[in-house]
């Protein structure tokens, strides 16, 4: 299954990586779009910390980036789960913005909602990656087997201490009849 997985991502990454790439070195394709999202995130960011850049093209250019870095480690397998993360938090405004199917008075709007869609596809993708374990046992079921293996190894003691018990009190027992005919023997 690993070929399939590493296949996968490599083809699930790429549109990323190129899109980022073609973002840092030709921002201007698209940040008038991406200035429909930008322009409302605007005054969060300010508020935020004023030394955050605001406009629109040094925004798409950071998402390049941050989508060619992590289409890079999701591609080459290396932090695949925060990886598909990044990149599915970032499609979603991308999506928003860039692919307005529901505004009919838009002449190529069936041709927007096509493209809504294989971002939607995109967007699975991502997140099946993001929970991907890639067969191992995920963080919840080891904690919980954890403590289900811990709970069993308690109860196996306290059966241990129980046992040894019993076993002292017999053996005690044995000793006491055993002591109290020794001396019922002549001699």
């Amino acid at each position: 299954m690993k070929p399939v997985r590493t296949a996968a991502r490599a083809m699930l990454a790429s549109i990323f990586v190129i899109q980022g790439v073609r973002s840092i070195v030709k921002p201007d394709a698209t940040s008038e779009t991406a200035a429909l999202v930008t322009d409302r995130v605007k005054p969060l960011l300010e508020k935020a910390d004023p030394r955050i850049p605001t406009d629109a093209r040094t925004l798409v250019q950071i998402k390049g980036v941050s989508d060619t870095i992590a289409g890079l480690a999701l591609a080459t397998g290396h932090f695949t789960r925060p990886a598909a993360l990044v990149l599915a938090a970032g499609l979603v405004p991308t999506t928003v913005a860039g692919h307005p199917f529901w505004d009919r008075s838009r002449p190529d709007a069936k041709v927007q909602q096509t493209q809504f869609l294989k971002n939607l596809g995109l967007l699975g993708g991502l997140l099946l990656a993001a929970v991907d374990t890639e067969g191992r046992p995920g963080l919840g079921y080891r904690t919980s087997h954890a403590v289900d293996r811990s709970q069993r190894s308690v109860k196996r003691s306290q059966r241990s201490v129980k046992r040894a018990l019993r076993t002292a009190k017999r053996e005690a027992k044995i000793a006491a009849v055993s002591a109290t005919a020794a001396r019922k023997l002549p001699g």
